[in-house]
C-alpha cells in the first residue's frame, strides 16, 4: 500500500497554530542574541520588562513610544525573535499595511482580528468562539501593534472586549500582555470635519485601557 506522506493532523488541525509552529527555533535563538547583543540600554529596559510579563503571564499592556529612527521596530523584532524560539506564540500587527511589512508577522489589524470598518462603545470583533482564530488568541503569549495611535481608541477598546469573551477574562485584553508602540507627535486618527479637541479625544492617550 502507498505509505502516508502528508502530515495529517496537521493539516487537518488549527492551520494558524500551524503557521506559528513552523518557526526553526535554533535559528530563531540565533537571531533573538544578535539582535539583543545590539540593543541599546533604554531597548534593554524595555525588552528585559516586556519578556518578564510574557514569562510571568501578568497579562500587563505597553507602550513603547519614540520618533522615528530609535528602533521600536527592531526591538519588536527582537521580542519575536526571543520568543519564537522559545516555542511562544507572537502576533504581530499594524495600523497600516506598509509599516506591517516591516514586523516579522505581516497582517493590519483590521484584518487579522476582524475588527469592524466603523467602531463604536459596544462593537466586537468578528471571531467566533469556535474559530481557529479564537484558538489561537486563546493560546498566544504576546500581542505587538505598531502605528497604534493613527486608530481611533474605540478600535482598540473593540479588540479589548473581544479578548475578554475570547479569553474568558476580565482582565485587559483578557490578561494577553499587548505591545502598542508609536510617536504621538506623527498623524492622529482622522476625524471627519473634527475639531482640534474631538481628534485628541479619540486618541488612544483618551481610552480607558
Amino acid at each position: 500500500m502507498p505509505q502516508v506522506v502528508e502530515n495529517w493532523g496537521r493539516l487537518f488541525g488549527n492551520p494558524l497554530l500551524a503557521e506559528h509552529a513552523q518557526y526553526n527555533r535554533e535559528e530563531e535563538a540565533q537571531l533573538a542574541a544578535q539582535c539583543i547583543a545590539n540593543l541599546n540600554p533604554d531597548q534593554h529596559t524595555a525588552f528585559d520588562r516586556i519578556i518578564s510579563a510574557v514569562t510571568t503571564r501578568s497579562g500587563q499592556t505597553f507602550f513603547l513610544h519614540g520618533p522615528g529612527g530609535t528602533g521600536k521596530t527592531y526591538l519588536y523584532n527582537t521580542l519575536c525573535h526571543n520568543l519564537r524560539s522559545q516555542n511562544k506564540i507572537v502576533l504581530c500587527v499594524a495600523s497600516s499595511g506598509i509599516a506591517a511589512l516591516l514586523l516579522k508577522g505581516r497582517h493590519t489589524a483590521h484584518f487579522y482580528f476582524k475588527i469592524p470598518i466603523i467602531c463604536h462603545k459596544s462593537t466586537v470583533c468578528n471571531i467566533s468562539k469556535r474559530s481557529h482564530l479564537a484558538e489561537l488568541i486563546c493560546k498566544a503569549d504576546l500581542v505587538i501593534w505598531d502605528e497604534a495611535p493613527m486608530q481611533h481608541r474605540h478600535t482598540m477598546e473593540t479588540v479589548d472586549r473581544s479578548f475578554r469573551d475570547l479569553r474568558d477574562s476580565d482582565r485587559p485584553f483578557g490578561g494577553l500582555t499587548f505591545v502598542f508602540g508609536r510617536d504621538f507627535q506623527q498623524i492622529l486618527p482622522v476625524i471627519i470635519w473634527g475639531s482640534c479637541a474631538q481628534i485628541v479625544g479619540a486618541c488612544i492617550q483618551r481610552s480607558i485601557l
